[in-house]
């Protein structure tokens, strides 16, 4: 691979998405095509989800990945989707070598399965399911400049051809959304304190003021009625760890389902312009456009 790939991250949001893909299955549908028209197919991803977490750095390394319906509530023809990609498990002890030497101590399994926030979006982007993931389960309790600094181990990956994919939400308290499990429509008005938040991330991130994005739990505001939790955020700053801090992040798509969960997308580092650029010509549509 000639360019390195630029680490995105993208909001999962409601795994009804994987039946009624709306904007957000549109979108990845055009970032899969962008990526591979712009940088070549990736050789493999490393995950980093909301949905899988440990107490210490785990990489899930099996030969091949079961889907895994990690909900309930939802209509029936959802648990019968599958999306069994292929394992990375040759790729995991060069993951692993790059955490320790950034000293981050990490285990590495024979176990697999990909959660709804790793195959409802590669469902649309790499629908064949051929593209090799590594999932990197990481540790909720560490603050985001931890995330960053684990992330940005995993920076040297991009010119190996391997995407590093941070997947949660860029809001998410579900208690905001009333029915969220496929009965009620997605397509309703956004909150004002999502806007708000969601408006502060992009132009924080635009400026590349990390030390703020870092602190949004003080700064943004609503952030603790956006995120009552931050694992759904966390990705978005491992992502942004693997790009580095000296090229502004690109906001890819802007949107937001049931009215306060966001779905905005990401892309980082010295390529994410060139990434952006690409899904602009092959859409017709500004790059931060929903």
């Amino acid at each position: 691979m000639d360019t390195p790939l630029p680490p995105l991250f993208v909001s999962h949001g409601s795994p009804m998405t994987a039946l009624e893909p709306g904007a957000s299955g549109g979108f990845w549908r055009r970032l899969g095509a962008a990526v591979d028209a712009a940088f070549g197919r990736p050789r493999a991803i490393v995950a980093l989800s909301a949905h899988s977490l440990t107490r210490e750095p785990v990489l899930l390394a099996a030969a091949r990945h079961t889907t895994v319906h990690d909900f309930g509530g939802f209509p029936d023809a959802l648990y019968r989707l599958r999306y069994d990609a292929p394992g990375a498990p040759a790729l995991a002890p060069r993951v692993q070598s790059l955490l320790a030497g950034a000293g981050i101590a990490s285990h590495v399994a024979g176990d697999g399965g990909l959660d709804h926030g790793i195959w409802v979006p590669l469902r649309f982007a790499w629908p064949d399911a051929d593209v090799p993931v590594l999932p990197l389960a990481w540790v909720p309790a560490d603050p985001p400049a931890a995330q960053f600094a684990l992330g940005a181990a995993l920076a040297p990956l991009a010119a190996e051809g391997v995407l590093v994919l941070g997947t949660g939400s860029i809001t998410h308290n579900l208690r905001l959304l009333g029915d969220f499990t496929g009965r009620g429509p997605a397509a309703q008005p956004e909150r004002a304190e999502s806007a708000a938040f969601r408006a502060w991330f992009a132009e924080r991130a635009a400026a590349r003021d990390w030390e703020a994005l870092f602190d949004y739990r003080r700064r943004a505001p609503h952030a603790a009625l956006m995120h009552p939790t931050d694992e759904h955020l966390l990705p978005w700053c491992g992502a942004a760890g693997a790009g580095g801090r000296d090229a502004a992040p690109e906001r890819l798509f802007a949107d937001v389902a049931y009215g306060a969960l966001g779905m905005d997308a990401y892309a980082f580092g010295p390529q994410a312009a060139r990434l952006a650029q690409a899904l602009a010509a092959g859409s017709g549509i500004t790059p931060s456009a929903a």
